[in-house]
């Protein structure tokens, strides 16, 4: 067994040292919110400079959140050109694809892809990246993205890809060891749809950077274009409308919980207008993860974005406990009453009627679509002296299962 290396080991304690201040900022979060209470009980108001610490205290909680996921994805982030050996194949590719990102010599790939029968390629629909540089780009999408980390993922190779589901199951029944065994009838299948769009980057580089042999173009390419990917998904899955983006699991037709049917996202409310209610606010949270039914709850979790989780931090049960609490250990999610908590800033803030917090199985209420490759048009001519490299790459999304997200609105 080989020793990690010093920078490894370094990275690890430098984790370790950021988990332990956001435990210690917790602890003190804890007892000036306890001090925020306790004023309000005695005064009817708390004191403003205690507020203002408060609210100094849980930007830190956020910066020490965001310190960490940063760190834990550099940590996991995969260097491109390690680990197993290259085909030939994949060497050739490499190698065409640098003559046509540093050159703009499309010979190369033009044979390679010609070769293989790709679909839509040549300078009109841009050129496949190497299979390494892909696989860095997804890896670091699932780190980045929220939701695409927490959802169900599908590679497919076509445009749509189509989901039968039953409205009506098949029939079934008991029967003895030596009985008859009558026929059962039919299940009632329905189909669900999910178009693939397209998404792009468009990085810019200079003739100095595409000149310099000391560059890896394959790591610049998915560094440049795998924030603006995950950023545009982000939001896509959240509240994406469908019309040529994904439609957002917040998008779809939102019911009353006791009266939800199928296609529809299920809801409850607060019973306070832009609120949790003032007296055991606790209590409507239990009441939101019990909306969703056992089989579900097992592996839910909590979306909401962070001015919610500021909110939802403040609040304690009846015996005095906090029910949020921070990760215990790096790459792992802060929890509300047991469940983790996914932060998405795309997610409404608390406000009169605002559906700001969704809870459910994701894994199995939401599924997102990538169509295999990621394709790049090289463009020297359009920004010059700059080289512009539009990037694309297609991918759909929307709910699978409408009974596993259920969602709680701030209203009476």
């Amino acid at each position: 067994m080989t020793s990690a290396s010093a920078p490894e080991i370094k990275a690890s304690a430098d984790l370790g040292f950021a988990l332990d201040d956001l435990l210690r900022a917790f602890e003190t979060y804890k007892e000036e919110n306890d001090r925020r209470i306790a004023e309000v009980e005695t005064r009817g108001a708390a004191d403003p400079l205690t507020t203002d610490k408060l609210d100094r205290l849980d930007r830190a909680l956020d910066d020490h959140k965001r310190r960490i996921d940063e760190m834990t994805l550099k940590a996991a982030r995969p260097q491109l050109g390690s680990g197993a050996p290259r085909s030939h194949h994949a060497r050739e590719h490499k190698a065409a694809f640098d003559g046509y990102i540093r050159k703009g010599e499309a010979t190369g790939l033009l044979d390679l892809e010609g070769k293989a029968l790709s679909v839509g390629s040549g300078p009109d629909g841009g050129y496949l990246v190497p299979v390494e540089t892909e696989a860095s780009v997804n890896m670091a999408l699932k780190e980045i993205s929220p939701i695409r980390a927490i959802a169900s993922v599908r590679q497919v190779s076509g445009s749509v890809y189509k989901k039968p589901f039953s409205t009506a199951g098949a029939g079934t029944g008991w029967v003895g060891g030596t009985a008859a065994r009558p026929e059962t009838t039919s299940p009632t299948l329905a189909e669900l749809s999910f178009p693939t769009t397209e998404l792009y980057a468009m990085p810019a580089a200079t003739g100095a950077l595409l000149d310099d042999s000391a560059v890896d173009i394959d790591q610049w390419i998915a560094e440049e274009v795998r924030s603006a990917f995950a950023e545009q998904e982000g939001t896509a899955f959240v509240i994406g409308t469908g019309t040529n983006m994904p439609t957002g699991f917040m998008h779809y037709t939102k019911v009353a919980n006791a009266s939800w049917t199928w296609g529809n996202i299920g809801a409850i409310k607060t019973g306070v207008d832009a609120a949790f209610p003032s007296t055991n606010p606790g209590d409507k949270l239990i009441d939101f993860v019990y909306t969703l039914k056992a089989g579900y709850r097992a592996n839910a979790r909590f979306v909401m974005n962070r001015s919610t989780q500021a909110i939802v931090r403040k609040l304690k049960d009846e015996d005095g406990h906090y029910l949020w609490h921070p990760a215990i250990s790096p790459g792992e999610s802060p929890s509300l009453m047991g469940f983790p908590v996914s932060e998405s800033e795309d997610m409404p803030d608390v406000a009169a009627d605002a559906y700001a917090i969704a809870f459910g199985d994701f894994r199995r209420g939401y599924l997102i679509v990538d169509r295999v490759g990621i394709r790049i048009l090289r463009d020297p001519y359009s920004s010059k002296p700059y080289v512009l490299f539009y990037t694309t790459k297609r991918v759909g999304g929307g709910v699978q299962d409408f009974d596993a997200i259920k969602l709680l609105q701030f209203a009476d």
